[in-house]
């Protein structure tokens, strides 16, 4: 069965294969879901992927919060210069100031993820 293919239940409701695979969830994987699930075409889910991947990217660039309820939250931190070592001289080594994005999870995906649902 090819991966995403849904498989019927005793109950004939059809649910979601979810594969464990070592990659990461791509923009294509998205649309994809959102075409079974809402059954709009491909072209479209692509599409609505896109949409809300650029506005949150947009709203990062502002340096503004994203907080996605039940998910989590994209935070725009800045970080002051510093002193590294190298780790393989122990030489010193400056680090520059910079913006870094930071993510905390919400309690609920925090539950989720330790089985604790």
């Amino acid at each position: 069965m090819a991966k995403g293919d849904a498989t019927a239940k005793p109950d004939g409701e059809a649910e979601d294969q979810h594969i464990a695979r070592s990659g990461a969830v791509t923009r294509s994987d998205l649309a994809d879901a959102i075409h079974r699930r809402v059954g709009v075409p491909r072209a479209d889910s692509a599409k609505y992927v896109e949409m809300v991947l650029e506005e949150i990217f947009d709203r990062i660039v502002s340096r503004e919060d994203v907080k996605l309820s039940s998910f989590g939250t994209f935070m725009v931190r800045e970080k002051k210069e510093r002193l590294g070592r190298n780790p393989k001289t122990g030489a010193g080594a400056k680090i520059s100031a910079r913006l870094v994005v930071s993510f905390k999870p919400s309690n609920i995906l925090r539950a989720r993820i330790n089985g604790d649902d």
